[in-house]
């Protein structure tokens, strides 16, 4: 595509300090009563985000698919599976949310497809050293008749990364062996995905979030690792033969000049937001800049322990990088692969228990007010408005994450967070669908959690994102500048500009606020300019 003499320049960076809210959709809402969320459902809640306050929605993959990984192992990338709807209803769903004056954001998936993917059973129709066979990693065994995998590689999710054929050779999966891994170095990979963007971006989509960003490319030799149990062990991109290729960077540089050619058009940039977990979030920084990625999540917040030292010490990691890139940070509590913030922060787990539910409910609400005050942007994910926990204790027979399966019941999976979420009513399904079902089951003690009842709380966790989404949008909006002061160890204390100030009290005692006026918003109420344990406060000046 080639940029007229005529275009505008690119001046609307929404993304730079958005509040993105990612929806789930086989777990947000149900219209046909089926049990599983749809494009029509998440039209028809399009007016709760408004009320919210977020300014745009990240999608998780909604392309057919036979869901051994719950979307992510894709059979047709420019299409809507039918769980979900029609590509007409994608197409009002979008309509529908541009009134609204919310972005879009979808998930690309370039790493991997699924085995039912038109071009693998091509390749599996295909003789060996085929060029169909070249689109993926296929080949020979080792031993004296092919009999074991070409090289030791484990695949995340557990057990070898590599599935035997029936005409005795083998093909690559880091994920699931219904996930084989595409063969980027074979050049008709490049131009697919090229013509899978474009599709999505002539319909109107406003960006894209790269899964396995780090992904695509492999060692070219596809030698033995050193320790190739590691990336079992941690479940995460650890095979440095595997993941951060240099050559991947050659891609993200393509896209975005594509991305930048609609952006010219009407001066709305369209990011690439890279998920780079593993060994590439050591490099994090070789991925964002003007040339390739906008931005790359930052994870490290989300992982580091409830302590004042380690929450700082996040956040300045985060803003150096912000500074080294031109980018700002992508701050994230939780996403569709990890346990929920209330459940993390309560010291409960999958298969265990929900924790010190109470602490877990206070620790999230003031980790919410600390990342929406700082400068950035930041992604929500469905329910953490809610304060909900992590259903810890779902029956093994209605898991459905591969993860599960895979490490015989080793890792729990992901399961827990992404129960449908609860809209009204005293039981399940809690309006989720028309039905009387879910895909996966509620909990009874999600009734205390429903939006229903959450909105008509003053002091709810709902209302408390609404309020602070509000302030943040109007005092906070074009603010860039962040300068922390020293209050104690235990104590994250810091100002955006002369008007507003950001205290959290991160120690287990309470403290008095370094302010000597009442605070505009609070996640759990002061007594006396004492400021509790487990507690942030906003003042607006």
């Amino acid at each position: 595509m080639t940029i007229t003499a005529s275009a505008r320049s690119i001046t609307d960076s929404w993304w730079r300090e958005a509040a993105i809210y990612q929806i789930y959709p086989r777990s947000f809402s149900d219209s046909n009563g089926d049990g599983i969320g749809d494009f029509n459902g998440i039209r028809d809640r399009l007016p709760y985000l408004r009320d919210l306050g977020v300014s745009g929605i990240w999608l998780n993959p909604f392309y057919p698919s036979p869901n051994h990984d719950q979307g992510y192992d894709i059979t047709d990338y420019t299409d809507v599976d039918p769980d979900y709807g029609t590509l007409e209803d994608f197409k009002e769903f979008l309509s529908g949310a541009h009134e609204f004056g919310l972005r879009v954001i979808i998930d690309i998936v370039a790493n991997h497809c699924s085995i039912e993917h038109p071009l693998f059973r091509k390749a599996l129709n295909a003789a060996p050293g085929s060029e169909a066979r070249s689109r993926f990693h296929f080949q020979d065994g080792r031993g004296e008749h092919g009999q074991l995998p070409p090289n030791n590689w484990r695949s995340m999710f557990g057990g070898s990364a590599w599935s035997r054929v029936d005409d005795g050779q083998w093909y690559l999966h880091l994920f699931t062996a219904e996930q084989p891994d595409f063969n980027w170095r074979n050049p008709s990979t490049a131009a697919f995905f090229y013509d899978v963007l474009r599709f999505w971006l002539d319909l109107g989509v406003d960006g894209f979030r790269l899964d396995a960003a780090q992904g695509l490319f492999k060692h070219p030799d596809l030698p033995d690792a050193d320790n190739p149990f590691e990336e079992e062990r941690v479940g995460d991109a650890a095979n440095a033969l595997a993941w951060n290729q240099p050559e991947v960077h050659d891609v993200y540089r393509n896209w975005r000049k594509l991305v930048d050619t609609y952006a010219e058009k009407d001066g709305a940039e369209r990011p690439l937001v890279g998920e780079i977990t593993g060994l590439g979030s050591r490099y994090l920084r070789d991925y964002i800049g003007a040339d390739q990625l906008h931005q790359g999540f930052f994870f490290e917040f989300m992982n580091v322990n409830w302590d004042g030292q380690s929450m700082r010490e996040a956040i300045a990691n985060g803003l150096q990088q912000a500074r080294d890139t031109a980018s700002p940070v992508t701050w994230v509590l939780g996403n569709h692969d990890t346990v929920r913030a209330a459940t993390r922060y309560a010291g409960g787990a999958p298969g265990v228990s929900r924790g010190d539910e109470e602490l877990g409910e206070l620790r999230a609400r003031a980790a919410a007010l600390l990342i929406l005050a700082l400068p950035g942007s930041t992604y929500i994910f469905q329910g953490d408005e809610l304060g909900l926990p992590e259903v810890t204790d779902l029956p093994a027979d209605t898991l459905k994450d591969p993860v599960f399966r895979n490490t015989n019941g080793g890792r729990r999976g992901r399961d827990g967070c992404r129960v449908p979420i609860p809209w009204q009513g005293a039981e399940p399904p809690f309006g989720f669908t028309v039905g009387t079902s879910t895909w996966l089951p509620q909990p009874e003690y999600f009734s205390a959690y429903s939006v229903e009842t959450e909105r008509a709380q003053r002091d709810s966790t709902w209302n408390l994102y609404q309020k602070a989404l509000a302030i943040r949008k109007e005092h906070l909006a074009g603010n860039t500048m962040f300068r922390s002061f020293d209050v104690g160890s235990d104590v994250i204390a810091f100002d955006r500009g002369e008007h507003f100030t950001c205290v959290v009290n991160a120690g287990d005692v309470p403290v008095r606020s370094p302010m000597g006026s009442e605070p505009t918003l609070t996640s759990c109420p002061f007594k006396d300019n004492m400021m509790p344990p487990n507690t942030t406060a906003w003042w607006v000046h």
